[in-house]
């Protein structure tokens, strides 16, 4: 096995929840880690490439400087049924922060994925545009576009490839970090509670929390009635694919030696809530620093 500090970073598709992936990418090099090969797929994808690229701090501090209405802007609506999104103003605007790029010539080796709809073929980018190869990997199906290549019509790799170790060049002989993004609810971190200025809530002293809680004996609070959570029919299908997703990917990670998983909860952010940068960067950040003392911390 190479040196514990040399890993293998495999980074998943999961949509605006992707900003995580700079949170971890952060923390190993805070720790000295040397990342020596990335596999991304859609989201991972954009993330991956951007470090790959050495502008990961530039994109990081595009995005994080997005609020909700920027977001919308970016977003280039179509009556399509193919998708609701063109997808080509966001990558535009993206271009003027970081120039496009040829993935032979980046520093450290990168993968992506994506997938043909018509036939399923899997399309692997080493090499060729970065640009290309990230908005053909993240063309999630029904909100993006599908993205023209060749005599190819490209979807979200996730759709069969959704932590795509299989890209890795040496996969049986790695240091592999998997970073997933559609862990489940116990995976959830909350952030703390801010008002409109995005300053924190003063919590309660105490002494008045103690108070509250001894006079609730006296005056206890009415229970609420919990309203039925039968799902819909569109909510039970997306819940079943979801289901079907999550044992999909622990059969692709029980295929391989991975040494660290780090995992980020399918409901800590919406696929398009990427007015969220900041607050997704830092939950990245401390999901990678409790995974890295574990694994630190083993021997």
């Amino acid at each position: 096995m190479s040196d514990r500090k040399s890993v293998s970073l495999v980074l998943s598709s999961g949509g605006a929840r992707g900003l995580a992936h700079v949170g971890v990418i952060e923390e190993l090099e805070k720790r000295g880690y040397h990342i020596s090969e990335i596999a991304g797929c859609s989201a991972g994808a954009l993330v991956g490439g951007m470090y790959a690229a050495g502008k990961l701090e530039e994109f990081k501090d595009w995005i994080c400087h997005l609020d909700r209405v920027d977001v919308f802007s970016l977003m280039d609506f179509t009556f399509s049924s193919r998708g609701f999104i063109k997808g080509e103003k966001v990558y535009n605007a993206l271009k003027k922060v970081v120039n496009d790029c040829q993935i032979e010539d980046m520093a450290i080796p990168f993968s992506c994925n994506a997938v043909d709809y018509r036939s399923g073929k899997e399309i692997i980018f080493r090499e060729g545009s970065l640009y290309a190869a990230i908005r053909a990997s993240g063309s999630i199906p029904t909100v993006f576009q599908p993205a023209k290549i060749n005599n190819y019509e490209l979807i979200d790799g996730g759709v069969t490839n959704p932590v795509p170790i299989s890209l890795l060049k040496n996969p049986m002989d790695s240091n592999i970090i998997v970073v997933g993004l559609n862990g489940p609810d116990s995976e959830l971190i909350t952030p703390p509670k801010k008002d409109a200025e995005g300053h924190r809530f003063i919590s309660l002293p105490k002494w008045l929390k103690d108070y509250r809680n001894k006079m609730k004996q006296y005056f206890p609070d009415q229970e609420k009635v919990e309203k039925s959570s039968s799902l819909s029919s569109i909510n039970l299908m997306t819940r079943s694919f979801d289901l079907l997703q999550d044992r999909f990917c622990n059969l692709l990670i029980e295929k391989y030696p991975v040494e660290i998983r780090i995992r980020v909860a399918r409901n800590q952010a919406g696929t398009l809530e990427f007015h969220r940068a900041a607050e997704l960067i830092e939950i990245g950040r401390q999901k990678a620093a409790l995974a890295l003392d574990e694994w630190e911390n083993a021997d």
